[in-house]
């Protein structure tokens, strides 16, 4: 099979809903670049997210970067913030409701910062949502 045929119905099943949490990073906009690939491929629809705690509003808005990445290229993508309160959850803990509650079938998603081993690069939030999620997570570098 090419490249350019149409994918296998098998395959298109599973990647039909994708999350795409986004903070701005260049990772996580390298994320959003691999789902539009995989959107486009295998006919998925996309979902970024934003993520961030009650009252927080940062210099440049993640959704705002992530729309002018996908200029013209040709997928339809639904965008999405949510707050949550610090002192009750986190970031992660948003992200993983968020890919239950919305019934998503994969995350692709950035990774930054290090762990407690500074030879292994992935951030925590990454880390959690990986180990934690009901569903196949990519993490992108």
């Amino acid at each position: 099979m090419s490249y350019r045929e149409a994918p296998t119905y098998e395959i298109s099943f599973m990647f039909r809903k994708i999350l795409v949490p986004v903070d701005g990073s260049e990772n996580s906009l390298k994320a959003l670049d691999l789902a539009i690939d995989l959107a486009k491929h295998y006919g998925s629809k996309i979902t970024v997210i934003h993520v961030k705690p009650a009252g927080f509003n940062p210099e440049v808005d993640p959704i705002e970067k992530a729309k002018n990445r996908v200029k013209g290229r040709g997928v339809e993508i639904t965008y999405k913030t949510k707050e949550f309160n610090p002192a009750e959850s986190s970031t992660s803990q948003a992200v993983l409701e968020e890919i239950v509650d919305g019934n998503y079938d994969l995350v692709v998603l950035g990774a930054r910062g290090r762990t407690l081993s500074g030879e292994i690069y992935l951030g925590s939030k990454a880390l959690s949502i990986a180990i934690n999620a009901p569903v196949t997570v990519i993490i992108v570098r």
